[in-house]
């Protein structure tokens, strides 16, 4: 995906706006396993993925949770950091080689200030992360795993087939055995 058309999925700005936002972000290639986001740490800048799956994931002493997977047109945001200038409690890993584009916080909040079509697009960013990850939690609270998992394979079937089950697996909150045998029931 283009930058613009990632923007524009967001939410759709003039071009003058387009090309101020545009000014501001740097593509950049990283490798698959490259963390993006350190737990612990606070983060300057937000991605949007052009190509690639990201993976958010808080450590654990026994494996690690995996709460998030994004992937082409999606953002990678530490939200904590950008709205709070605090640590992220999460880790941010690239699942493939990945292109990225890097847009620095402060200078994206600057933007926000000097352009309200710049900051409408930002507003409706926020509130997009803030529903999907709504969604994220009523669907772990009050769905099976199977419900979650059929969820999945009907929404994101092209993340399934491009990310590992160990993964899925912890998305999802249930072993390997527990998801094959889910699996087995779909087909």
């Amino acid at each position: 995906m283009s930058l613009e058309e990632i923007i524009n999925t967001i939410h759709p700005i003039p071009i003058a706006s387009m090309n101020s936002l545009k000014s501001i972000a740097s593509e950049i290639n990283l490798p698959k396993n490259h963390i993006l986001f350190r737990a612990g740490i606070v983060e300057n800048s937000l991605y949007l993925i052009k190509k690639g799956i990201v993976r958010a994931y808080a450590p654990s002493e026994e494996h690690d949770i995996t709460f998030w997977f994004g992937m082409e047109g999606d953002t990678a945001i530490s939200m904590k950091s950008f709205a709070n200038g605090k640590a992220g409690y999460e880790n941010i890993e690239l699942l493939e080689n990945s292109e990225l584009f890097q847009i620095n916080h402060n200078e994206l909040k600057k933007l926000f200030n000097e352009d309200i079509h710049i900051a409408n697009w930002g507003r409706k960013l926020f509130e997009s992360e803030l529903i999907k990850t709504e969604e994220r939690h009523i669907s772990r609270q009050f769905k099976t795993a199977s419900e979650r998992y059929s969820e999945l394979f009907k929404n994101h079937k092209r993340l399934l087939q491009r990310v590992q089950l160990g993964h899925i697996a912890s998305y999802l909150g249930i072993s390997q055995v527990s998801l094959s045998r889910i699996r087995a029931e779909v087909r």
